[in-house]
C-alpha cells in the first residue's frame, strides 16, 4: 500500500470510533477501567521510517496481552523451540483466553498455545535468569530494543491492580504446577507475568514493534536482526490463528494480518514486508478485542487490500 496520507487515516478513525460505544473497558483489572472508552489511535510505521498517525497516539497504554508475543520470541531465543512445545502447543482454542476448562482434559496437561493465559503464564515461567527483577529486566531491555526507545517501562499500578485480583490466573498456575509443566512458586511467577502486562507504551513504539515482526525480526532502520527469521515467522503465525482470542478465525477472514490484541485496547500488526501497525481503542468487544481497534483494521483491509490469504 502507497503511503496513507493522515487525513485519510483520519477519516477512517473518526468512522471507526462510531462503533466504540458499543464496546465496554475492562474493568475486572480495576486500573484498566479507568480508561476512556471513546479514545482511538492508530500508527503505521514503513520500512524507511517515515510514518502516519491518528487519534491519541501519545496516549500511553498497557501491553497485557501483546506482551505473550514478545515473550514468546524471547524465550523461543533463550531455550530453543524443543523445550518450549514440549510444555506448550501450537493449536488455537475456541474457549476463552482466560479458560481452564482445556487443561483438565488434554493428556499431558499442557496449554494449547501461548496466546492464551494458561501458556503465556508457561512461556513468562521460562524467561531466564535467578531473579523476577533479572527476568523481568531482560524482557523490558527487549522490548525496549524492539520499539526502539529507551524509556519505555511498566506502570506499577496496573501490575499491583492485576497482582492482586489475578485469582484464576494463579488457579491456571497451580493446575500447571501439579501438573509439573510450572516448577517455579507462583507468587513469583505472578510478579514476573503482572509486570510483564502492565509495560506500557503508546501506538508509535507498538507500531515500531509490529513492523519488526513485519520484516522478519529486522529492524529496518538498523539493519540488526533482533529476533531470529524463524522465530518471528513462528511468532507472526501463532498471531494469525489465536492472536485475536476466540475470535481469530473471523478476524483472518475480515481483515487477513497477523495481529495480537490486549485487553488494555492495544493491538499490534504486522503486515508481512510491509509495514507495523499499533492501535489504541480502550473499548472492548465480548471477546476481548478493541472493538473500534478492530473496525479500523477492517477499513483499511478492505480499502487496501491488506489481507495475506
Amino acid at each position: 500500500m502507497s503511503m496513507l496520507s493522515s487525513e485519510e487515516l483520519k477519516r477512517f478513525v473518526n468512522e471507526a470510533k462510531k462503533v466504540a460505544k458499543d464496546g465496554e473497558v475492562a474493568t475486572y483489572i480495576p486500573e484498566l477501567g479507568k480508561a476512556n472508552p471513546n479514545d482511538l489511535a492508530i500508527a503505521i510505521y514503513y520500512p524507511d521510517g517515515s510514518f502516519v498517525s491518528a487519534g491519541e497516539v501519545h496516549k500511553k497504554f498497557t501491553l497485557q496481552s501483546i506482551s505473550k508475543v514478545i515473550s514468546l520470541a524471547l524465550v523461543l531465543m533463550d531455550r530453543g523451540y524443543d523445550y518450549v512445545f514440549e510444555r506448550v502447543g501450537m493449536e488455537p482454542t475456541g474457549d476463552p483466553f482466560n479458560s481452564i476448562a482445556k487443561l483438565e482434559t488434554m493428556v499431558p496437561a499442557k496449554p494449547l498455545n501461548p496466546m492464551i493465559n494458561a501458556g503465556a503464564l508457561v512461556v513468562t515461567s521460562m524467561i531466564k535468569g535467578d531473579t523476577v527483577e533479572e527476568r523481568f529486566q531482560r524482557l523490558l531491555n527487549f522490548i525496549k530494543e524492539l520499539s526502539d526507545d529507551d524509556t519505555v517501562e511498566f506502570n506499577e499500578s496496573v501490575a499491583q491492580s492485576e497482582f492482586e485480583t489475578a485469582h484464576l490466573n494463579r488457579a491456571l498456575c497451580y493446575f500447571l504446577k501439579q501438573h509439573s509443566i510450572i516448577t517455579e512458586d507462583i507468587e513469583q511467577l505472578m510478579d514476573l507475568y503482572t509486570k510483564q502486562c502492565a509495560i506500557e507504551m503508546n501506538c508509535l513504539d507498538l507500531a515500531k514493534i509490529g513492523l519488526v515482526f513485519a520484516m522478519d525480526g529486522v529492524n529496518p532502520l538498523t539493519g540488526k536482526q533482533i529476533i531470529p527469521r524463524e522465530i518471528a515467522r513462528i511468532c507472526k503465525t501463532f498471531m494469525v490463528t489465536c492472536g485475536m482470542y476466540n475470535a481469530s478465525g473471523e478476524f483472518a477472514i475480515k481483515v487477513g494480518i497477523p495481529a495480537k490484541s490486549g485487553v488494555a485496547g492495544g493491538i499490534m500488526g504486522a503486515v508481512p514486508g510491509k509495514y507495523g501497525i499499533g492501535i489504541f481503542g480502550p473499548a472492548l468487544d465480548d471477546k476481548g478485542n478493541s472493538i473500534a481497534g478492530i473496525k479500523l483494521l477492517h477499513l483499511l483491509s478492505k480499502n487496501y487490500k491488506l489481507s495475506i490469504f
